[in-house]
């Protein structure tokens, strides 16, 4: 379930959150006006979220240090949405 609380709550109940996020492992999502404002998460769950990404971004750095092929911006983004098409396709 998602736990949504007030961004007031950051501020006056931060040990309550601090507690929530760190023994669930699920994200608060904060609200300002009635309107989704931020996420507080843990250290490891930004970690699960992000360790992938960074290791395909270290290989393509990798790649790219043996390679002299240089992309443009919209050739790179042309292809991810042909590949994005594929798998919906799928």
């Amino acid at each position: 379930m998602l736990n949504i609380r007030p961004v007031s709550d950051l501020r006056n109940k931060y040990p309550e959150i601090e507690d929530l996020v760190l023994k669930t492992g699920e994200p608060v999502f904060l609200t300002k006006n009635g309107y989704g404002s931020m996420v507080v998460m843990s250290l490891e769950q930004y970690s699960v979220l992000t360790d992938g990404i960074e290791i395909k971004l270290d290989e393509a750095d990798r790649a790219a240090a043996l390679s002299d092929t240089r992309y443009s911006a919209d050739e790179v983004f042309s292809r991810v949405r042909g590949r994005i098409r594929e798998q919906q396709v799928l």
